[in-house]
């Protein structure tokens, strides 16, 4: 299964947020499917997105929901200096 989040280039995140929504996400995703490995990408692009490839419909409900948490819960994972 292979995980790609893309982000609207039309709303900047403030500087090392995709790094770290990367990070974040991946930490969370891979305590639900640990096969998943190194196959996420976040990244900016035309639109906001989630592509699940290789997985059930159940398994990018699931990606959808934890995506949804660790957006909400970015003041708790995100530091700015």
């Amino acid at each position: 299964m292979r995980i790609e989040v893309t982000i609207a280039k039309t709303k900047p995140l403030p500087p090392g947020a995709i790094d770290a929504l990367s990070q974040e996400f991946s930490r969370r995703i891979q305590d639900h499917f640990p096969d998943v490995g190194d196959k996420i990408t976040v990244r900016y692009a035309g639109a906001n997105n989630l592509s699940v490839i290789g997985g059930a419909k159940e398994d990018k409900d699931r990606i959808s929901e934890i995506l949804q948490e660790t957006w909400e819960s970015a003041d708790d994972w995100f530091i700015t200096d």
